[in-house]
């Protein structure tokens, strides 16, 4: 047999070194530099090789005529040579980068991502429900950013010295005309939606995209979940109420349902607070999305509604019985949403929503009712050129029709405005190299209340500095309409601008995350009025002004220490701004100037539990002292808060959670009212404005049933 295989391999020997063909060259990078280890092969054969140190390969083929030679190294887009293989000798190829490497540079001004896809998030959808002091509610997690301001007594969201109304809130793209919950003095509100709906979130504190307006400050953009991969069915008791949601799932198509109920009767019977309830707290609340395939397309159907309604007497210093207040609410909320990729690297998305907001207020002897039906379209294009080039263009439509009826002994009047603002934008994404990019965009908006068009210019570069850390900067003009209490009364104001400047350094690397922004915010065109109260007669001008500016801090990290994740937070703000009935520029009473924040979360594996804590500090808040000489001239106290919680998992699909929200009982002050007339000295009085309540207490029983068993709890720690 030796001998047998010796002479078929002496016969077959010759004729295998005269079919085999050489294939040769070196590989570089675009300067020159030569790139060792690049994998070199024929496409569809074991035919292949890498470089050397010096960027040379050779190996041998059998193959003859035309084929696809391969070139593929991480970091670098992969390149094929189509050629003849007798022609593939001593070839000279140069590879590009792939600036979408996970390495590549991003644009990151002004913005926080919270997405598990994306490649650098500050949170994660799930912090949200996992943060001691966010209660639940996605505003607030957010609230543990930097770039915003701590109003325990609000709820929303204040981003660097602008008002709560300049932060715009979009769902799957399309405006969210009505996000927080009605609520009455000093009872914080909540964000009107589950957060178990969203995977996708992003928090621009400035600079944001040409793509939105009708924002001044911020912008917030939730994605609902893409497709479900199971069926599943969760269940939540908890000491306000309960929930209950399913998600159905078929070969193309799924369907989730969330519906809660939240009655706060029991708990203040428990645990009282310093507003007296002629009726608690109630609402009920129900969500769906509706998801569908199209072929390549995707078509979700988002839909919210809320009932709410309660009766108190709060305390005040001129009224010895009280001031009643009632409040009965029904919002409706719904989107529809649908994107595809279209030839020739087009995509397409498109999209419209409709809010109807039903509000009923009852203060003392007054009755005021409100309506507002407003709209939202949009179509946006994209053309991904290659990954170098990608540019986009669109148009939308913000429809609003506002009526109000204001009625007690004396008076009965009808208020309102009905506006329609036209939205164009464009913009274009160039990538340099994996580290140089550059955002440009263009908005145009026309207002038919006013008769104005605007044109807001918006750039984003970013430059990487180091294999973890980059550079960005970013500008941008900004115009808003004024808020519906103005343009009841005088609907031809002028909108409201803003101007940002941003510089931000972002380090990633071994799972930690470290941020420093600097940041100019100027206003313009602020609506000022005459009178602090405002009626038929209030006069109303655009002449007001202001400015904002600062440095915001962010630090994560979840590897230094097993099993513990944790996050710190600092914003330094210095803001002035003459709007309102200001006489003169000064800062606002809701601006805090110093703000920090600390959360850890740490998991305890012998006790199958999650530990978590959340610290807030933020520097007192200005007030104007009626028994001094001048105007917003003196501060409250600084605001402290701890909050704690402790999730115990009974097992993978159940979970016991406990929180208790300002654990270390601070006597927080948010601010004074003074009595509307002096006493015989000539002194007036105040009384201290606190929370409603110093403790919130909360204790929830989940359950996840699923139909393989493996959708389960622990995935919500």
């Amino acid at each position: 047999m030796k001998l047998l295989s010796l002479v078929l391999y002496l016969i077959f020997f010759p004729a295998f070194l005269i079919s085999q063909n050489e294939i040769s060259g070196k590989v570089s990078q675009k300067n020159g530099q030569p790139l060792s280890g690049v994998n070199v092969y024929i496409s569809g054969t074991y035919d292949g090789g890498s470089t050397d140190d010096n960027g040379n390969f050779t190996f041998n083929t059998s193959e003859k005529g035309s084929h696809s030679l391969v070139f593929s190294f991480i970091s670098f887009e992969t390149l094929i040579l189509n050629e003849d293989i007798s022609n593939m000798k001593n070839l000279q190829i140069t590879l590009r980068e792939d600036v979408s490497s996970l390495d590549a540079v991003t644009i990151s001004a002004g913005s926080f991502e919270a997405n598990d896809n994306s490649k650098v998030s500050v949170l994660k959808p799930l912090d949200i429900v996992t943060t001691a002091s966010a209660l639940g509610d996605f505003v607030g997690a957010l609230q543990t950013l930097p770039g915003t301001s701590t109003v325990a007594e609000d709820g929303r969201l204040f981003v660097r010295g602008g008002e709560a109304s300049e932060t715009q809130i979009f769902i799957d793209g399309i405006r969210v005309f009505t996000p927080y919950s009605p609520s009455a003095n000093n009872v914080p509100t909540r964000g009107r939606y589950s957060p178990f709906l969203f995977d996708g979130i992003t928090f621009s504190t400035g600079g944001y995209s040409a793509e939105y307006g009708q924002a001044l400050s911020s912008i917030l953009l939730l994605n609902t979940i893409e497709e479900e991969v199971k069926e599943k069915t969760d269940i939540a008791l908890m000491s306000l109420g309960g929930g209950l949601g399913h998600t159905k799932k078929w070969e193309k198509s799924s369907l989730s349902i969330n519906a809660s109920y939240i009655n706060l009767a029991p708990y203040n019977a428990i645990f009282s607070d310093r507003n007296e309830w002629q009726k608690p707290f109630e609402s009920a609340s129900g969500e769906t999305v509706f998801r569908q395939k199209i072929g390549d397309g995707l078509l979700k159907l988002y839909a919210a509604f809320e009932y709410s309604n309660f009766q108190l007497t709060q305390e005040d210093i001129d009224i010895a019985e009280g001031v009643r207040f009632k409040l009965d609410d029904k919002n409706f909320y719904a989107n529809a949403s649908y994107k595809n990729i279209l030839k020739n690297n087009w995509s397409v998305f498109t999209g419209g929503s409709f809010t109807h907001a039903n509000t009923k207020v009852g203060i003392e002897n007054a009755n005021i009712k409100d309506v507002e039906n407003s709209f939202h379209y949009k179509i946006n294009f994209k053309k991904r050129f290659s990954n170098k080039f990608k540019m986009s263009f669109g148009a939308e439509e913000f429809i609003t029709s506002f009526d109000e009826n204001y009625n007690n002994e004396n008076l009965d009047a009808d208020l309102g405005f009905s506006s329609a603002l036209i939205g164009v934008f464009t913009e274009a994404d160039v990538v340099f190299s994996k580290d140089i990019a550059l955002k440009m965009g263009l908005r145009g908006e026309y207002d038919n209340l006013n008769a104005e068009f605007s044109l807001s210019p918006r750039i984003s570069f970013a430059y990487k500095v180091h294999r973890n850390g980059q550079l960005s900067l970013a500008y941008g003009d900004f115009f808003q309409q004024a808020e519906k209490q103005v343009l009841k009364f005088d609907s031809n104001i002028r909108s409201q601008h803003a101007q940002h400047y941003i510089l931000n350094y972002q380090y990633t690397a071994n799972n930690r995350i470290f941020r420093a922004e600097l940041y100019r915010k100027d206003y313009h065109d602020l609506v000022t009025y005459n009178n602090e109260f405002l009626d038929i007669n209030s006069e109303f001008l655009s002449n007001g002004k202001g400015f904002a500016q600062g440095l915001d801090m962010f630090f994560r990290d979840n590897s230094t220490f097993k099993n513990m994740d944790y996050w710190i937070s600092y914003s330094y703000l210095d803001t002035k701004r003459k709007y309102r009935a200001y006489p003169l520029q000064a800062q606002p009473s809701f601006a805090n100037r110093h703000n920090l924040s600390v959360v850890a979360k740490y998991w305890i594996e012998s006790l199958r539990s999650q530990v978590g804590l959340s610290y807030q500090f933020a520097s007192g808040r200005t007030y104007t002292d009626l028994n001094s000489e001048g105007f917003l001239q003196n501060k409250t106290k600084s605001y402290n808060n701890l909050s704690l919680n402790w999730a115990y998992l009974l097992s993978p699909q159940k979970i016991l959670y406990f929180s208790v929200n300002n654990a270390l009982f601070f006597k927080n002050v948010t601010g004074y009212q003074y009595s509307s007339i002096p006493n015989s000295n000539g002194i007036y009085a105040r009384r201290e404005l606190r929370p409603a309540s110093d403790q919130f207490f909360f204790v929830g029983f989940f359950w996840t049933l699923s139909s393989d068993g493996r959708q389960n709890q622990l995935d919500n720690l």
